[in-house]
């Protein structure tokens, strides 16, 4: 039964809400524009917070309700969490879109946020700061998936939540390669408050 939940979940995390979204509601492909990468911060770029707020969502829904559902069919933890990496992995490898995705960061938030709350919400706490600090949604995710393996541990979760964490911070960090490059260059994309009427429109985020 697991691996049926497994699969379940891979193919419900392969469900690409970025590319749908900004498709549909702002006539844009995420895949050939901004990063080209088919997660929330791509449409932030491209179509503004409100429809990437609603991306986010959407992901991290993927993520929980993968959780969700392993649990409700009796799953133990280990179990739960092979579900959610498997949500994970359908997003960064979507069978829908040629097995070109995102980077997992959201979906993955959902997945642990009900498989280790609290760890998950240290681990929130910590990409704000650093994007706060710094700019960089990049380097936030990256912070926070980092940290989530030994902020499970702490917060007291089972050593299979930690493990799969640790697998998915690897993951996220091999989806980064690029970001990193870019961070180290000094060239990556950065939140930045702009106004377009020089002071009385709406705001946008933009690249510096």
């Amino acid at each position: 039964m697991i691996w049926l939940v497994v699969v379940a979940s891979y193919l419900a995390g392969a469900v690409p809400f970025a590319h749908l979204a900004a498709r549909r509601l702002a006539g844009v492909d995420v895949r050939r524009a901004g990063s080209g990468n088919v997660g929330a911060t791509n449409v932030l770029r491209l179509a503004g917070a409100p429809l990437a707020g609603l991306v986010l969502l959407l992901d991290a829904g993927k993520g929980a309700a993968a959780v969700l559902a392993a649990r409700a069919l009796g799953a133990d933890e280990g179990g739960q969490a092979a579900a959610g990496a498997a949500a994970v992995v359908g997003h960064v490898w979507p069978v829908w879109l040629g097995f070109c995705g995102g980077k997992g960061v959201a979906v993955a938030g959902g997945a642990f946020a009900v498989l280790a709350p609290a760890a998950t919400a240290m681990a929130a706490a910590l990409f704000t700061v650093v994007v706060a600090i710094s700019r960089y949604v990049s380097l936030g995710s990256l912070a926070a998936a980092a940290a989530q393996p030994l902020l499970v541990l702490v917060a007291g979760g089972s050593a299979a939540t930690a493990a799969t964490a640790a697998a998915v911070a690897v993951l996220i960090a091999a989806r980064h390669r690029a970001n990193l490059g870019r961070l180290r260059s000094g060239t990556e994309w950065r939140l930045v408050r702009r106004r377009r009427d020089g002071g009385s429109g709406v705001g946008a985020w933009s690249n510096e």
